[in-house]
């Protein structure tokens, strides 16, 4: 199977450009920086260096024997030290990277090219230049605190700060940046559950958000339109046609003589009329009071209307202290539609009844109602098509009763809730709904 690519929201795809560009930015300039700051530096260390050995060098000359030890002693308490040089003493060579060759090529060129500049000697560092008087040699001293670039320190902490700055100042930008998709995704999503009223800020800076604003309000307040007119004709179609149905049942009662006949036609009547009250389920308007609902009572209530123990047989495990936070009107019409749906489709091959049993599950904040028909579920690949309005999942139920809406009747009440639907075929045999809801206090 192809691994499936890492899917990163539009802020962090964002965010990560930005920190990636502003980071190589400080990380060029500390670069320009370190080497603007390399050959002033260098230059300044060397003609400070040999500053001190041409003073040191003129001051010993003109003193005499004593008067150098004196000298010497007094130079040995300060920063720079001047000591004579002896045959056993040991040196390193100090050039060992750009910037100790960059000094040490300035110190020669100032003082000559013999002469000695070593990084320790005898083991003590520090930056060493011998010098002569008449035929004595000399070591001159320095701190390496003095003759060395900007420490590493230094740099890592002035990185680490503006590192910082550009992951704060990513996230804000970032953030500004996805705002007003992230308002429009999230109307979007209630455009989906439903809420037609969703509406976008039309007066943005932003000429491209605001066109995208704008298109989207246009689209909505269309849906809206159509999402009225279809319960506009579909409450119509259902109203006008009571009647007519009305004067067939009174007519049919009054003139059929057979009462085989004028029951069939009665029970197609019936038919008719449920058929109605399932196109008026279905367009009936998304507004809901969400209030907490004992799902145990709901059950029971619309169980009841179910009584005939030969179609279909009802058990529901749901704890009585079950509460729900839904609207009970919508609910009550999920469970009759699915009841409904179990005695006409889930009936057993053995028994030819509708064994349905209800159960729960709670997950955080959320309650997941299951019933279950031990009929002969449906098609996997049918799954899908079964909230569609008017579609059956068997062939063989084509001649069925139902107007073919009572799943899509389900799911668009769930999305009213803030709920959501899952159809699925159980492990064992039978199909099985699962209905999400939030848990109420």
């Amino acid at each position: 199977m192809s691994r499936q690519p890492v899917a990163l929201s539009l802020f962090w795809r964002t965010f990560f450009y930005l920190a990636i560009l502003l980071t190589g930015g400080i990380v060029a300039w500390v670069q320009t920086l370190r080497a603007l700051e390399f050959e002033p530096r260098a230059l300044q260390t060397a003609q400070q260096i040999a500053g001190l050995v041409n003073l040191s060098r003129n001051a010993l000359g003109q003193a005499d024997n004593i008067q150098r030890v004196t000298l010497m002693k007094s130079l040995g308490d300060a920063a720079v030290r001047v000591a004579p040089q002896e045959r056993s003493d040991r040196h390193e060579a100090f050039e060992v990277d750009r910037f100790s060759e960059r000094v040490a090529q300035e110190l020669r060129s100032s003082l000559g090219p013999g002469t000695v500049i070593a990084r320790s000697v005898n083991g003590q560092p520090g930056l060493w230049v011998g010098f002569t008087i008449d035929k004595d040699a000399y070591w001159l001293r320095a701190e390496s605190e003095q003759v060395s670039p900007m420490a590493g320190n230094t740099w890592m902490v002035w990185i680490s700060i503006a590192l910082l700055a550009t992951a704060l100042g990513s996230v804000g930008i970032a953030r500004l940046i996805n705002r007003p998709l992230k308002q429009l995704s999230f109307a979007a999503s209630r455009i989906r559950e439903g809420d037609l009223d969703s509406r976008l800020d039309e007066n943005t800076l932003t000429s491209e958000i605001r066109e995208v604003n704008m298109g989207f309000n246009r689209m909505a307040r269309e849906l809206a339109k159509v999402e009225e007119d279809r319960a506009v004709m579909l409450a119509g179609i259902s109203h006008d046609l009571r009647t007519p149905l009305a004067r067939l049942r009174l007519e049919a009662e009054m003139s059929v003589v057979d009462d085989e006949a004028r029951s069939n036609m009665a029970s197609d009547i019936d038919q008719l009329d449920a058929i109605i009250d399932k196109f008026m389920d279905y367009a009936r308007p998304g507004e809901t009071q969400l209030h907490a609902v004992h799902v145990s009572q709901l059950i029971d209530r619309e169980a009841a209307a179910f009584r005939d123990p030969t179609q279909i047989r009802i058990q529901s495990r749901v704890a009585i202290d079950l509460k729900v936070l839904a609207d009970e009107t919508e609910l009550s019409r999920v469970f009759a539609n699915l009841f409904e749906n179990a005695r006409r489709y889930g009936r057993g091959t053995d028994t030819g009844v509708a064994e349905v049993s209800v159960s729960y599950n709670r997950t955080g904040p959320w309650v997941i109602l299951s019933v279950r028909d031990r009929g002969p579920g449906v098609a996997p690949n049918k799954l899908p098509q079964l909230t569609t309005p008017f579609f059956r999942g068997d062939a063989a139920r084509t001649a069925a009763t139902g107007a073919g809406l009572g799943l899509a009747i389900v799911e668009k009440a769930m999305q009213r809730m803030g709920g959501n639907l899952e159809l699925a075929n159980a492990a064992d045999g039978g199909f099985v709904v699962h209905l999400r809801l939030r848990r109420a206090a």
